[in-house]
């Protein structure tokens, strides 16, 4: 059975995120076809899509490479996160449904009790459950699809601290479900934008060193 492209890219995509493979190793057709027990012909469309996407570069005389982002660049995608995510609230107010409305209430519940706990181990999944779904009930597919990847590329360019104050945290979420709820668009994205603004001082930029020209035949396959 043939493997999707769509499938090698969410492969290839989670093993940068991971740092499996390091910004700046080289990307070989072949190799990669090993790894995942595919085809190059998968391999190379999914790699067409993952330069789209900012992941991978082409060098000259090197092929595919893990992409190297700069400090700048890094920032300007926390900076361009923290503009879409509000939008997406506002949006979810006018577009929710009762079903994103019922999701979006039990993981608020659900963070709010384990933070209550101290159960800090499953916030962060929890959290990135809850901005995805407020993303989902925004009903914009071109929105959607640029938050999700800008949360794999702030994954795999920041390191992100748990909140100092997980119940104030998750207070705030709930506060952003019930003006959703309410279908109040300007407090849904004033909410968001305040708390996206607390949320940026929890990332820090991971530091990243040139690995040109990787041996990857020695590597993780």
């Amino acid at each position: 059975m043939r493997i999707p492209a769509h499938a090698v890219s969410t492969a290839i995509r989670d093993d940068i995120v991971s740092g499996v493979f390091t910004p700046g190793a080289r990307l070989t057709e072949e190799l990669l076809a090993r790894r995942y027990g595919v085809s190059r012909v998968p391999v190379r469309e999914a790699l067409r899509t993952l330069e789209s996407e900012g992941f991978v570069t082409t060098r000259r005389h090197a092929g595919a490479c893990v992409a190297e982002p700069t400090e700048q660049e890094a920032a300007d995608l926390l900076e361009l996160r923290m503009l879409l995510e509000p939008l997406a609230a506002a949006r979810a107010a006018r577009r929710r449904t009762e079903a994103h409305l019922k999701v979006l209430r039990g993981l608020v519940r659900l963070g709010q009790e384990r933070a209550r706990r101290g159960q800090g181990e499953d916030l962060r999944s929890l959290g990135g459950w809850f901005h995805e779904t407020l993303a989902q009930a925004s009903g914009s597919p071109g929105l959607i699809t640029l938050l999700t990847q800008m949360r794999h590329k702030v994954a795999w360019m920041y390191v992100v601290e748990a909140p100092a104050r997980p119940v104030e945290s998750w207070a705030e979420h709930g506060a952003i479900v019930d003006a959703v709820a309410r279908g109040d668009a300007e407090r849904a994205r004033a909410l968001t934008a305040l708390h996206a603004d607390r949320a940026a001082g929890a990332h820090r930029p991971r530091v990243r060193t040139s690995q040109h020209a990787v041996n990857t035949a020695s590597g993780p396959y």
